[in-house]
């Protein structure tokens, strides 16, 4: 266990640290106009935050001892295809929940 002073060392300088980072973008480019190329990068920021929130507990889920399970790829493979005939995102994170919720049953049924 970490003692106590570093404990709250550790959480000033994060904290420090993650409030510089927002000053530096949004302190000192906030009333300027951004480059065309950043803007259509920033675009895609949300997009990519997402799956590489996502992909590591559907490839290495601790509940399995980080072996795949079909019902995760199962679930994976459901939401990515919705995503893609609807192009809505709550679809396919409504459909991935239901494939998620459904296919324990379907798969001990067999």
């Amino acid at each position: 266990m970490i003692d106590r002073p570093t404990f709250w060392l550790v959480v000033v300088v994060l904290g420090g640290g993650t409030y510089l980072i927002r000053l530096s973008f949004l302190g000192l480019l906030g009333n300027r106009p951004l480059p065309l190329w950043l803007v259509r990068a920033l675009r895609y920021t949300a997009v990519a935050v997402l799956p590489a929130l996502v992909a590591p507990a559907i490839l290495w889920p601790p509940a399995t001892e980080d072996a795949p399970d079909p019902v995760r790829l199962g679930a994976i493979a459901v939401t990515v295809l919705a995503g893609v005939l609807t192009r809505n995102m709550i679809a396919a994170i409504g459909a991935g929940g239901a494939a998620f919720y459904l296919l324990p049953m379907v798969l001990a049924a067999t």
